[in-house]
């Protein structure tokens, strides 16, 4: 059976065994070969989109009959294209410079600028701080979505909101609402169902690094592939990736300070924590333990959707070169990375009435890892 598909979770081939679930995307003309092959080797399957091409129209076609609708405030309910996500910040860096700062820690390998907002009431006290970024894979929209509404709430709830007040008073958050700047807009132009980077390789016609398999730790080992035509391709060295090296440049220089990295990815509804390369457990285990398991408490509490916790190798699958694990190394000791929803119903075409309620839980999450790592972790 020679059918090419388009592997939607997990994303490598590697971690494709006996009785795992996975999502694949086929071609139109591929899913007579495909079904035929599954009921005859007795593989039970179950079709979640019966038409990905309808619902991507349906989807871009809501999208411009609403930009027109809200020229007036920014939405936060729906997606936006890295155009529009630039603008916000800079808006953002005019009308609140209280709290908001934005600047550029370098550009991506098309030029764009690599944007990061720093926000947190300024002080002249040293104050620590928490790393977050969104959309080191394209395809995955509802990260940066979650990234806008956090600052959005920071923002919003700054005055009535005891909790966030003591974040933004007692710390700083740098967030990288577009990691991936070339593929989102890639994304957005081109192909929706984009992973990598947009990078050239000199020998292939294969364009694009993962961003989460290029960092210094462990890199290209299992779980991370050396073929650039693959989704997972780890480049041709570690930092290969403009993207990549700027923020490494940024975490390198601020180590001391950024106690906390959170990224954001889709989807699985998974918190994971380091390791991602091995099957070990982390010396502050007890503490980022504690924090996943109070977080995803507290995220079920709102609509009741259950994440899964723990280190990644055992909880989603062993990878190697991933920015968690590189950040856990580099002397950062709460590491994260959140799977936002679903579990594969939408899979990466997560319905924008979902921005909302996504957001909502996982806020409740964030604030909560937050709050545990200026109480209780040294």
């Amino acid at each position: 059976m020679g059918l090419e598909v388009d592997l939607w979770h997990p994303s490598s081939i590697f971690h494709v065994s006996k009785g795992a679930v996975t999502d694949v995307h086929i071609p139109k003309n591929g899913s007579q070969v495909l079904l035929a092959f599954l009921q005859e080797a007795n593989i039970q399957y179950k079709i979640l989109i019966e038409d990905l091409q309808k619902t991507l129209e349906k989807a871009s076609s809501l999208r411009t009959q609403r930009n027109r609708r809200y020229l007036s405030g920014y939405n936060y309910e729906v997606y936006h294209s890295l155009e529009e996500i630039q603008n916000w910040m800079h808006h953002l860096n005019k009308t609140h410079s209280g709290l908001i700062h934005v600047f550029s820690i370098g550009k991506s390998y098309e030029g764009r600028s690599l944007f990061v907002l720093k926000l947190g009431r300024r002080s002249r006290t040293y104050k620590r701080a928490v790393w977050i970024d969104c959309g080191i894979h394209a395809r995955e929209w509802i990260g940066p979505a979650f990234c806008q509404w956090f600052v959005k709430e920071a923002l919003l709830t700054y005055r009535s909101d005891p909790i966030m007040r003591k974040m933004l008073n007692h710390l700083y958050f740098y967030i990288m609402p577009v990691f991936n700047v070339d593929g989102y807009h890639f994304s957005w132009t081109s192909d929706r169902f984009w992973r990598k980077t947009r990078s050239r390789n000199s020998r292939f016609r294969c364009r694009g690094v993962d961003a989460n398999r290029n960092w210094k730790v462990k890199w290209c080992d299992e779980g991370a592939s050396m073929h650039p035509c693959d989704d997972t391709y780890c480049g041709p060295f570690p930092e290969s990736e403009p993207e990549v090296k700027a923020v490494a440049t940024f975490l390198r220089k601020h180590r001391k300070h950024i106690r906390a990295y959170l990224s954001f990815h889709a989807y699985a509804q998974m918190l994971l924590y380091p390791y991602s390369y091995k099957y070990a457990t982390i010396p502050n285990f007890s503490c980022v333990e504690s924090a996943a398991y109070k977080a995803v408490n507290a995220l079920r509490s709102v609509y009741g959707v259950q994440y899964r916790y723990g280190p990644a190798s055992s909880t989603l699958y062993v990878s190697s070169g991933s920015s968690m694990d590189w950040a856990y190394k580099n002397g950062i000791p709460y590491t994260f990375a959140f799977e936002l929803r679903d579990t594969g119903h939408f899979g990466f075409l997560l319905p924008e009435m979902l921005i909302k309620p996504t957001c909502t839980e996982t806020m409740l999450a964030v604030k909560n890892i937050t709050i545990h790592l200026l109480k209780e972790c040294p």
